[in-house]
């Protein structure tokens, strides 16, 4: 016997109004425990960096639309080849809270929540390093609530398979720094012509001024929210006393003259949103096939990272690596 549907529906006022915070609340619940059973697994990346990433796919693609040619950069190093100070000043930068959230900073999550309402759309950004990375693998930059959904799964499941350490590695080697730039490597030779274990204080927080918006860096004629983000970074860095006076005081003029071209009048003072970067303003890289070995995941303290360089190569469509598996 069919049952009418109307008698589903709770008849009390109390029970109708748990029903209707019950129902989303469980679809949620369920939505979440599907991404988590399809979406991709972590865990092989513990031993093995990725051969490409969604994002470079994603350039890739944009490219072939507009029918260019299109060989990204991008050179793997492992976290101990990579300088202390960018280490430090990406991590200040971009999630100082990195080392103690478990892949959320929840407050940054509120503010850019009010924000966004206040835009009327996604605008503003508050993904720690973990979704920063979660992203750049699996997703790309589409904006939605799906995409959302997905990113925050991918996180969680990301924080729990993976230490730390190898979260930023792989961050550090994937994120964009530039057209057709992937990796700290490959940005580091692209804009100062140095490798990413050689780069000094100044160069450091340049580097990591730029990730906002890499594709709109032209350090040839400085934007001037880089010029304002870089110097507020390096002086954030001494503040926390990071950095002591007499290496803020050096690393401050270093930084002027890297900033010393003449000024993109075309660019905000304030850092450009990710959906109003509609489309490169710097030279694109060379491109490199990378041969380096893969991330290593030595006993060291979390931010520190002795310096080194590696050269740089080339990829074709997408950049291949080659390695042993880290020593636990």
């Amino acid at each position: 016997m069919a049952i009418r549907l109307s008698r589903l529906w709770p008849r009390s006022w109390p029970a109708r109004l748990l029903l209707l915070v019950a129902a989303p609340v469980l679809a949620g619940v369920a939505t979440a425990g599907l991404l988590w059973v399809v979406l991709p697994d972590p865990g092989a990346l513990a031993r093995k960096n990725p051969a490409t990433s969604a994002l470079i796919e994603q350039r890739k693609a944009e490219a072939q639309k507009k029918q260019q040619r299109y060989r990204p950069a991008q050179v793997w190093v492992p976290l101990e080849r990579i300088s202390r100070r960018l280490v430090e000043a990406v991590v200040a930068s971009e999630d100082a809270k990195f080392y103690g959230h478990g892949g959320f900073d929840w407050e940054a999550l509120q503010e850019a929540a009010r924000h966004d309402l206040a835009k009327g759309r996604f605008a503003r950004g508050a993904s720690t390093i973990s979704q920063q990375t979660a992203k750049n693998l699996w997703l790309g930059t589409e904006k939605s609530l799906l995409r959302k959904a997905k990113e925050a799964v991918l996180t969680a499941k990301l924080e729990r398979s993976l230490p730390k350490r190898r979260i930023l590695a792989i961050y550090l080697n994937v994120a964009e720094w530039g057209v057709g730039v992937f990796g700290i490597e490959a940005g580091a030779r692209h804009h100062l012509g140095v490798g990413a274990g050689s780069l000094t204080t100044a160069q450091s927080v340049l580097m990591a001024s730029m990730l906002p918006a890499p594709r709109r860096v032209d350090l040839g004629k400085p934007a001037p929210w880089l010029v304002r983000r870089a110097t507020g970074l390096l002086d954030r860095l001494h503040a926390e006393k990071q950095i002591g006076d007499d290496e803020h005081r050096s690393a401050s003029a270093e930084l002027a003259r890297l900033l010393s071209g003449p000024e993109a009048k075309d660019q905000p003072v304030e850092v450009p949103e990710e959906d109003e970067e509609d489309g490169p303003t710097s030279t694109p890289a060379p491109t490199a096939t990378s041969t380096e070995p893969l991330e290593t995941a030595p006993a060291a303290a979390e931010t520190q990272g002795p310096s080194g360089s590696s050269t740089a190569g080339q990829a074709d469509s997408s950049p291949s690596v080659h390695g042993t598996p880290p020593q636990e």
